[in-house]
């Protein structure tokens, strides 16, 4: 692997399946999950880089450069599992690469994270904003604050955040030009008109009680991928691979086999 290449752990046997995380976090964050899908999937870790142990590479932070980063560690050909920001990079990737792509499985994602006049199950852009503001002051509480409003409503709140808390910075503090221009990537990218050139099958997963990407957004993205699936968990919030690992991989396995 070149030095410039992301982070990636490989572990399994089966269909590739690659795993990309959310902001601020890094791949350590699905290890409640690897034991399970392992034994089904040959499932590839990456960090995001500029998170956990991937080198942050030259050039603008987009998404289109994530995606090509990512593209150059992982199989010729995967099924793709992206949580949040992770779900706007696999979604780029299955909208631009469909070659490289088995399915698609997003999680706690949307094809635009901040509200808009047309789009209103969305974040606030004074929420965004904030967290930008908060950033350049502090970047470690801001990352903590961001993690703990992911887990908020869960049944699991408590065994969540203690969770996401003691993974963060395991592998010491992301890049703080990934943090900055990953909340400019959640604020700006839009989707939405390009989610009809997805052909590849496209499982959407959401909590009811997320507070990021509101569940109403569900019924919205159908309309713009009519051929997409999704599920929403009655009790979960922001991750509900933490909250109900076990009906999450049940969800993951019943899409991927069918």
């Amino acid at each position: 692997m070149s030095k410039l290449e992301p982070y990636i752990e490989s572990i399994g046997q089966g269909p590739d399946l690659v795993l990309l995380h959310g902001w601020g976090l890094h791949s350590g964050i699905w290890e409640l999950m690897t034991e399970q899908l392992s034994k089904s999937y040959r499932l590839h870790l990456i960090d995001l880089p500029g998170f956990g142990r991937s080198p942050l590479p030259g050039g603008d932070y987009t998404v289109e450069l994530l995606s090509e980063q990512i593209l150059k560690v992982a199989p010729e050909k995967a099924h793709y599992l992206g949580w949040s920001m992770g779900g706007l990079v696999t979604t780029n990737i299955a909208i631009n690469h469909p070659d490289r792509v088995e399915s698609l499985i997003t999680v706690s994602s949307s094809p635009r994270f901040v509200q808009a006049d047309d789009w209103q199950h969305a974040m606030k852009p004074n929420i965004m904003d904030s967290f930008c503001r908060f950033l350049e002051e502090d970047y470690q509480g801001t990352i903590i604050r961001f993690l703990a409003i992911q887990a908020i409503g869960s049944e699991t709140q408590k065994e969540d955040i203690r969770r996401l808390r003691d993974t963060v910075f395991i592998h010491g503090m992301p890049a703080s030009r990934a943090l900055r221009e990953g909340l400019s990537l959640l604020n700006d990218v839009d989707f939405r008109s390009q989610l009809k050139d997805i052909t590849v099958p496209f499982l959407r997963l959401y909590g009811r009680l997320d507070s990021l990407v509101p569940a109403k957004a569900a019924d919205e993205v159908k309309k713009l991928s009519p051929h997409s699936q999704h599920h929403v968990f009655p009790k979960a919030s922001h991750a509900p691979f933490l909250s109900h690992t076990d009906q999450f991989i049940e969800k993951v396995n019943e899409f991927l086999a069918s």
